[in-house]
This record gives C-alpha cells, structure tokens and sequence, in this order.
C-alpha cells in the first residue's frame, strides 16, 4: 500500500474488554419459582463460602446465567423423554427389554432439560484430596431413579441408582463438570434428596445435608402449568454509564412459543410502547443516564395474541464518575497541511462487558459472545493513500488473582456501519477464536477490522465486530479483563 514520503500516519485506540465473564463469575442470584423443561443446568452446584458448603442450580437456560435454590426449582422431564429400555444385557439394571422410562441423556438433546453436577467454582488446595461426596440419599416417586453415563464404547457405569438401596455416593474432584443420563421408570412427581459432604484441609469435616430436588416427570400436575413470563439480568444496584446490560424472558413452564416483543417506558412517557425490532428472548443495550428510572416489560405471543406479561424491570444508572469525562482516545496525527488518520472510540464506550459464558452446543467449550461498541476511523490526507484498522489482545485476559487465558481466544466477525460516499471501506475476515477454527489465533495476534485501499478511504467511517469468547472447559472460574488496542496505520 503506497504511503505519503512525507510521513507515516498512525493511530491508536485502546478498548478495555472491562468484565470477560467466564462461567465461574458469581452469576447473579434469582429468586422467583421455576420451571426448567429445556437446555444446560447444573442441577446439583455445589457451592462453598464462608465456610459453608452449599447445593445449589446454576441455571444456563437464561442469558446471562443465574444462581437458584432448589426450593425455587421444578426440573420437568417432558414426554418426549419417553423411550424404552434396549434389549442389551448390560442395561437390564433399567429394567425388563422394552420396557417403558423416561430418560434425560447423557448427550445434550436441545428438546430436553440437560442437568448435570458441577464443582467448578470450588478452588484446589481447600478440601483434602481436591475431592468431595456427592450422594443420593433419598427417593420418593412412583418409581425408581438411575443416573448412569457410558464410555466411549458404551458400556454403562451406573453414579446413582435408588432400587437397590441408598445411600450412593459419587466422589467428584474439585474443577469437575459433568453429565449423566438421569433415568426416571414412571410419570409423576419426584422428590430427589442430594447432599454434599467434603473434609477441609485441616480435617474440618462439612455436609449440606439433605438437599430435596422436585422432578416432575410427564405433563405437569392440573393447575401446575398456568403459564408465567419474568425477566431476568436486570441489576438490581445501579449501572454505570456505558455498561451493557442483557435482559433475558424467562417462561415458567419452559414451552414451544418463541415470539416476544420487549416494551419500555421512561419516566417522561405515561405508556410503554414496543422497542423496535427486540423480538427475541434476550434484549441488549448499553446503559446511559437518559435511561435511568426506564421501565422494561416482555410479552410472549402465540400468533399476534400475547399470552404472557413479565413484571415490570426498573433500570438504574449511576451518574458518571467524577471527572470521567476526561477520558479520551489520543492519537498521533501527521501534521495538518497532509491531513490526518485518527482512529478513536467513544469515551463512553470504552468497556465492553461480554454476558457470563455458556456452554457451546457441543459441551466442550465455555463460549460468550457480544458487540465491540462503535469504532471510528477519519481519514482526512489528500493523498488518499488508504488504510487498514487492526485490533489485539496482546497481553490476554487474567483475573485479579492472577488467572490468566491468552487473546487468541477471542475472535470478531468484523462490520462496517457506516461509511462516507465512495470512502470504499471494506470489513476485514472473521478472526475465529483459538481452538474452534483451527490454525486461527483469534485476537491473540494482529487482525484486520476494516481496511480502506489505496486511492480510497477519505472521510469517516464506523467500524463495529460480534465479539466471541471461545475457551475450554478446564479454565479456571472467574472475571478476566483484558485489553483490545486498536491501530490504524
């Protein structure tokens, strides 16, 4: 690309990806009854702070994903759950050839609720052996309860099963997450008790004691199943200015419809009134103090009648820190008889926070995704000798207690917004996180977010990228920060 010889024009633009929430980062605490019919959850969670153990349900089925008791929890086994028991003589613990049960795989089936047990936020060195009990101590149902997985030859190994006798216990290490296939013989209401035991370090023993667990498993019990709508993410302290905020619909039951429309009123308007185009399950925004006091409801509709009414969500934003306002994106610029290359963000929208990370489909990948927020790229020289605009992560994410994953894992799908007549800017090649498009190194290196070729490129452009956080199932739990520089040269 042919430069000016009076000089190199260049520019750089830092963006701090301020909260790349990964899974284990204390999702938001939710207290209103449910039902969970479909997608990933972690049923039994085991938890430890302040020097209890504890079992709770870290539920994925929402965007980001939240902390439940128990008690707030009804797991329904629909009917397409129904099979029946092959006529293999290493299944006949499941009963007689041909037999009817009801079964939740072991491999996730998005038309099924998909539980499993996890121990990822418990840190090693605390419990003696990296290791604590999860048993099964109690069943009362109409029938019998087996939760079993098999190996890559598909013989089966059973965890739990209630018709031979309980207690059975299952000692898990600690950073575990898995999945079993959870067997239930008959339709109807189940109360499974699960408890947690674990020995500290020091031989401090600890139990949660018994844990009641409500598998509904067929149609819901008469007068069970009105229909609710809530939403969930809403903060319930305030946002500061710039922050995003994901909302996410929440059906209770879970059922087929998945058509929705989001409403907001501020506190100037008397009526809410439809959000242009926020037809889905989730609704994204970022904070600003315009908003502050805003009202938010979600409908559900079954054709073009709303069947369901959330509560309404309050909005809060903190007015900006003092002196805040200072903040700006400083570029070098060549002097001004020759123009200028400037690449900048908005002050406001330097921290871009990415949703608690999920599950990928396939379940072996802690995956997050969201928007870069606005980029802009003003070239002002003559000479039009053209541009590119790259971004990296050179330093990765780390945690405040020093954990750490490299920039390679995450990757844009780069867009350009909007741009000047004729300016000829073209958005650069996706950059595919480490490890999901391989030999792609995602953000780790140097990527192109949008280039402008020679002759090309005067005027302003707006550059925005679908961030995506790609990581592996072992990386350890928390709140990594990173930072994303952005140069155009």
């Amino acid at each position: 690309m042919k430069r000016p010889s009076t000089g190199v024009a260049s520019s750089i633009a830092g963006l701090t990806l301020a909260a790349a929430v990964l899974f284990g980062a204390t999702p938001a605490l939710a207290a209103d009854p449910v039902v969970l019919s479909k997608g990933h959850t972690d049923a039994v969670d085991v938890r430890y702070d302040g020097g209890e153990l504890s079992l709770k349900v870290k539920d994925d089925t929402v965007s980001p994903a939240v902390v439940r008791d128990p008690a707030d929890v009804t797991f329904q086994v629909l009917p397409a759950a129904e099979t029946v028991v092959p006529d293999l003589p290493a299944f006949s613990f499941l009963g007689a050839p041909g037999s009817r049960i009801w079964m939740l795989p072991q491999v996730q089936d998005p038309a099924l609720l998909w539980p499993g047990w996890n121990t990822t936020t418990l840190n090693s060195g605390v419990f003696a052996g990296d290791r604590i009990g999860i048993s099964l101590v109690g069943v009362d149902g109409p029938g019998d309860v087996t939760l079993f997985d098999t190996n890559s030859l598909g013989t089966p190994n059973i965890k739990f099963r209630s018709d031979d006798g309980l207690p059975d216990r299952l000692d898990v290490p600690v950073h575990t997450h898995a999945h079993a296939g959870w067997v239930f013989s008959a339709t109807g209401t189940y109360t499974l008790k699960f408890q947690a035991d674990a020995t500290l370090a020091d031989g401090t023993t600890l139990t949660t004691g018994p844990v009641d667990y409500r598998f509904v498993v067929g149609d819901l019990q008469a007068g069970g199943g009105d229909l609710s709508l809530s939403i969930s993410g809403m903060s319930e302290g305030e946002y500061q200015p710039g922050d995003t905020v994901t909302l996410q619909a929440v059906q209770s039951p879970q059922g087929p419809l998945t058509k929705y429309r989001w409403f907001s009123k501020k506190p100037t308007e008397d009526e809410f009134t439809p959000i242009e185009g926020e037809t889905g399950a989730s609704y994204g925004f970022t904070a600003t103090r315009a908003l502050n006091g805003t009202q938010y409801v979600v409908k559900l509709y079954d054709g073009d009648k709303a069947v369901a009414t959330s509560a309404e969500a309050w909005l809060w934003v903190a007015f900006p820190p003092e002196g805040s306002s200072a903040a700006k994106s400083v570029t070098a610029t060549i002097n001004a008889a020759d123009g200028a290359l400037v690449i900048s963000v908005d002050p406001e929208n330097r921290a871009v926070t990415l949703p608690a990370a999920v599950l990928s489909a396939a379940g072996d990948r802690w995956e997050s995704t969201g928007a870069l927020k606005p980029v802009t790229v003003t070239d002002t020289r003559a000479a039009e000798p053209g541009w590119t605009a790259s971004g990296q992560v050179a330093d990765g994410f780390k945690t405040e207690d020093g954990k750490t994953f490299t920039g390679g894992h995450l990757g844009w799908t780069p867009s350009i917004t909007a741009q000047g007549s004729g300016q000829g800017v073209v958005a650069g090649p996706v950059a595919h996180p480490y490890g999901t498009v391989q030999p792609h190194t995602g953000l780790g290196g140097s990527a192109v977010l949008a280039s402008a070729p020679n002759g090309e490129g005067l005027g302003t452009a707006q550059l925005d990228a679908q961030l995506k956080l790609s990581v592996p199932t072992d990386t350890a739990a928390g709140t990594y920060a990173g930072t994303l520089t952005l140069t155009a040269i």
